[in-house]
């Protein structure tokens, strides 16, 4: 087991990470058990952001643990290519049911990046299939984020994730946030105001023509830009006009997947079906990456239409890789035989006015939540933007508890099997953090 700080840091490049500021002073995780992280020093660290939105089930779940362990032993590999092994397809069955049927099919991917790509491959394939080759148009909205693929960028809207990798995919449009601070503020699940900016839909529709647009993707609530959630009505309006017009919806519910809202998807929060919807992170409990593209049956059937031969010339060497399917198998039982959703319901309520304690203290000037998840705004800095936030995020590693941020916003998302002392635990020192942040 690694417990102690490597020699040397220089050769491991890390991902959306300031390299120079971690080097020069590491924050290392070396076990996990239930809600805590153990750092390199022996000290216990509170979850609060379920990893990295990816943990609902809380860490080393022995049953997860058990089922990953006896399939390594068993079947450590299996293609999936002209071939298949059985869990790929029990859990394609329990998949299903765990969306009360709304979706027909399911599509393994490795990732939430190469979900949202495969959805929106799918998309543009399944208008070619049925005659409609001339709907190429993907539109997106600022502020979302759907991964690092090349699909995933150019239909995502965070200006700083796009900058550097131009030009993207053409022939993509975006609606606009939903993001409204002056009559918005500090909202309590569903904001009032904003449902018209889905109308904005119909003006791109206006100047591309219908007939040349191939799908929608939005994130029922945006996670990585900040916990942007929709206003009332906003989603069922999207999908009102994207049924009007032949487009197809995609959710992206890689962040709102598997109870994050206290339901199993976003689509049951909302009561709003997309066509396609993409999941990854909570699927498996973080243990073995994978991710998943939910389809309507319409959809897959028209591939089936198809002359005999491959139907979709798409896939990955990992998809319904034999540990990631154990692994995803053994999460749906723990969420099932442990109460997980009605957990999370439980304590929503109680989440959310502790979130809300947080108001007034400095720095503070919006707080969202809805399930278990909340954003908290901070005032930036002039000329430093996310530099308070990330202050704060160190200064509450150090104090023994994990949150995250996005520019100068705080988000939070736990394990859903958190008791009523961790969000004490949380809250406690986060407002502590936030009283003495410059």
């Amino acid at each position: 087991m690694y417990e102690s700080r490597p020699e040397s840091m220089s050769s491991f490049w890390m991902p959306f990470t300031n390299n120079r500021d971690f080097k020069a002073h590491p924050r290392l995780l070396v076990s996990a058990q239930g809600m805590y992280y153990k750092d390199v020093d022996g000290n216990a660290v509170l979850d609060g952001t379920a990893g990295l939105w990816c943990v609902p089930c809380g860490h080393a779940q022995p049953k997860i643990v058990a089922a990953v362990s006896e399939m390594v032993g068993q079947l450590d590999f299996a293609p999936t290519f002209q071939m298949g092994h059985p869990a790929a397809f029990d859990l394609a069955e329990r998949l299903m049911d765990y969306t009360n049927h709304k979706f027909g099919h399911v599509f393994y991917t490795n990732s939430g990046s190469e979900a949202v790509d495969t959805a929106l491959k799918i998309a543009l394939a399944y208008h070619k299939a049925r005659g409609e080759g001339g709907r190429t148009r993907l539109i997106g909205r600022e502020r979302g984020y759907h991964g690092v693929g090349f699909g995933g960028l150019s239909v995502g809207g965070i200006g700083p994730n796009r900058k550097a990798f131009g030009p993207l995919l053409p022939g993509v449009d975006h609606l606009p946030h939903t993001h409204n601070l002056a009559q918005n503020a500090f909202s309590r699940g569903e904001p009032e105001h904003g449902a018209e900016l889905a109308d904005e839909l119909e003006r791109i529709v206006a100047l591309h023509d219908p007939s040349t647009i191939a799908a929608v993707i939005v994130e029922p609530v945006s996670g990585s830009t900040g916990v942007l959630v929709p206003p009332k009505g906003y989603l069922k309006r999207l999908r009102e006009i994207c049924t009007k017009y032949g487009i197809l919806l995609i959710f992206d519910e890689v962040i709102t997947g598997f109870g994050r809202l206290t339901t199993p998807f976003a689509v049951d929060y909302f009561d709003v079906e997309p066509d396609l919807m993409t999941t990854a992170k909570g699927l498996t409990n973080g243990v073995v990456p994978m991710g998943a593209v939910f389809s309507k049956t319409f959809i897959h059937d028209a591939f089936m239409d198809a002359p005999a031969g491959i139907e979709l010339a798409h896939g990955y060497t990992y998809s319904g890789h034999p540990l990631a399917c154990a692994a995803s198998l053994a999460t749906l039982d723990v969420f099932a035989e442990q109460g997980i959703l009605d957990n999370a319901k439980n304590l929503q309520p109680y989440w959310e006015d502790a979130v809300h304690s947080l108001r007034g203290l400095p720095h503070v000037i919006d707080i969202r939540t809805i399930g278990l998840v909340a954003g908290i705004e901070l005032a930036g800095i002039p000329g430093k933007p996310g530099a308070r936030a990330f202050a704060a995020f160190k200064q509450a590693f150090a104090d023994g508890i994990l949150i995250r941020t996005t520019g100068d916003i705080i988000a939070l998302s736990p394990p859903l099997v958190l008791e009523k002392k961790h969000i004490d635990e949380l809250f406690g020192k986060l407002a502590t953090v936030l009283k003495n942040l410059d």
